[in-house]
């Protein structure tokens, strides 16, 4: 059976025209999707059952078993910590929270370590954004800054910027411009008008100084930026000032390089500056596929988009103190829940050392190199292929996913609801 308009439950651009043949319980094809796609759709590495540590064997156990022993976990921790929930759908980020509440727990997602320094930015000045149709139809110059979207974005050029024509650009392989800005050749900068290769760590320099050539104090300039050349940083601002529509995609290259959300907050306020010469937007390159999700619904409900902590009685938010990965280093927390995510491949080694060294709960379909660092992992369904719920695309627009076959494994959500409820059994009104 072929299924259509499939949604992508793997990276933020969550594309939706994606045809997908199902026998059974399996997927045995996959049509419009890039290599990443494949393998979420077409991957074969399913746990089949929660298994539990045993010294240092693992021990396979029922789900009635894990869910209690998981809640017990819970609730014998003085300071737990509820990680990951951005590869996972809205309805058990929202039990998440509501448990992480219960529990006077820290519950952090992956923008800690990645686009954390962004919301922190757009905290301080806003978020001069689109939604990615806006663009696809309208931009005539993009920049990719600090991002390849080739690798890890493979079909957002072709479906929403370069290669895409939109309801304005007939042609849009030749009617739009792209810049691209990075610190190394990429296949992305390969294939630019314009690529301007930076310094590492210079991206905050070079932002200063094309806002000052656009404001008219380009006689401040020196002849050479952050391993740019004066000529190069006025050809690029005559360029953007000279588009109808220009858009910006930023990733991890400037977020995560010297500077943080300082680097982001100076990208906007370039952007500001060039809308009032023309048509600029402004847009981080999310990763995972729910991570906006998990903002927005972190935020609905605390009124903090990540590293909420409860131990107070009230949400409080303070990045640097209440982040996982500081938590952590300080060897702070004394159980911790990884939902929907693989702390262990992208964590500090301190970090993961600590994670091995307490009781560790994983809630995740695959083994992975969290599992290695867990004491107990709980298989579940895998939303998008074998159970349905809500995600946010990168630019902030939500997409219901679907359930392609009926699933014999449980959902993240329903596991949540069985151990919130016997949390909340043994905590009492």
């Amino acid at each position: 059976m072929k299924v259509e308009d499939v949604i992508c439950p793997f990276c933020g651009c969550l594309c939706d025209d994606l045809v997908v043949e199902v026998e059974g319980e399996r997927v045995i094809g996959v049509e419009n999707g890039c290599t990443l796609a494949q393998e979420k759709f077409m991957g074969d590495h399913r746990l089949g059952h929660p298994i539990r540590r045993t010294g240092k064997e693992w021990t396979p156990v029922s789900y009635d078993e894990a869910i209690e022993t998981a809640a017990r976990v819970l609730l014998e921790a003085d300071r737990p910590l509820l990680y990951g929930w951005s590869g996972t759908q809205g309805e058990a980020q929202s039990v998440g929270v509501h448990l992480a509440e219960l529990l006077g727990a820290v519950i952090d997602n992956t923008s800690t370590v990645c686009h954390g320094p962004s919301i922190m930015a757009i905290q301080e000045v806003g978020h001069p954004g689109c939604t990615l149709g806006q663009v696809k139809n309208r931009a005539d110059l993009l920049i990719y800054w600090g991002c390849n979207p080739i690798d890890a974005h493979p079909r957002h050029m072709s479906r929403y910027t370069t290669y895409a024509d939109g309801f304005f650009l007939k042609d849009a392989f030749r009617d739009r411009k792209v810049i691209v800005v990075d610190i190394r050749e990429t296949e992305s900068s390969n294939i630019a008008d314009e690529f301007i290769r930076i310094d590492p760590g210079g991206d905050y320099e070079v932002l200063s100084a094309l806002r000052a050539i656009v404001r008219g104090k380009g006689a401040l300039v020196p002849a050479s930026v952050s391993g740019v050349s004066r000529e190069q940083l006025f050809r690029v601002a005559d360029l953007c000032k000279a588009a109808r529509f220009g858009a910006i995609f930023f990733g991890l290259g400037l977020t995560m390089s010297p500077g943080k959300q300082k680097n982001i907050r100076n990208a906007i306020e370039l952007t500001e500056e060039l809308n009032r010469h023309t048509k600029f937007t402004i847009s981080p390159m999310r990763g995972h596929w729910n991570v906006y999700g998990s903002n927005e619904v972190f935020t609905w409900i605390s009124g903090y988009p990540y590293a909420v902590d409860f131990a107070r009685g009230i949400a409080f938010y303070n990045p640097g103190e209440t982040t996982a990965v500081d938590i952590l280093k300080r060897g702070e927390c004394d159980a911790c829940l990884v939902v929907a995510s693989d702390p262990g491949a992208h964590f500090p080694r301190d970090c993961c050392a600590h994670l091995a060294s307490i009781p560790t709960i994983q809630i995740d379909p695959h083994v992975n190199a969290t599992t290695h660092l867990s004491h107990l992992q709980i298989p579940v369904a895998v939303t998008g292929i074998d159970a349905e719920g809500t995600a946010y695309r990168m630019d902030g627009v939500p997409i219901r996913t679907r359930s392609l076959f009926p699933s014999r494994y449980p959902t993240d959500t329903e596991i949540l609801e069985r151990i919130y409820a016997i949390v909340a059994r043994e905590k009492g009104p």
